[in-house]
């Protein structure tokens, strides 16, 4: 199954919630544009909710990176929420869990942004 993006918004926040496969291919490309997409709306505030993700290889990695370069460089905030144990142990061994701010829940990621100030373009 490739991979399924629900977008919605709470509180100020787009939440990506993500379903299914980020792999080379198809799963990566929905990820990608969806998130494009989502930037050329103007958001400032992303969670990425991958407590439905399935799996991730390599190239699906690289998208969540790109997608977090992209956000910084247009001042945008982005989050990751409900990691799965297999999502949560590749942050870990990648030293991405440095990088991202990871969250157990969504509702405990978009409160996170109650004291939020814009990244400076």
């Amino acid at each position: 199954m490739s991979a399924k993006i629900n977008i919605r918004h709470m509180e100020g926040v787009t939440v990506l919630e993500v379903s299914g496969r980020i792999v080379l291919g198809e799963g990566g490309i929905v990820f990608r544009d969806s998130f494009q997409d989502v930037l050329k709306a103007g958001t400032q505030k992303v969670v990425v909710d991958l407590g439905g993700v399935t799996y991730m290889d390599s190239s699906g990695l690289g998208e969540l990176t790109n997608a977090y370069t992209s956000a910084k460089a247009r001042g945008c905030d982005v989050k990751l929420a409900r990691l799965t144990r297999k999502l949560d142990d590749l942050m870990q061994i990648t030293k991405l869990a440095t990088v991202f701010d990871i969250y157990s829940d969504e509702v405990e990621a978009v409160a996170s942004f109650s004291s939020y100030q814009p990244a400076v373009a």
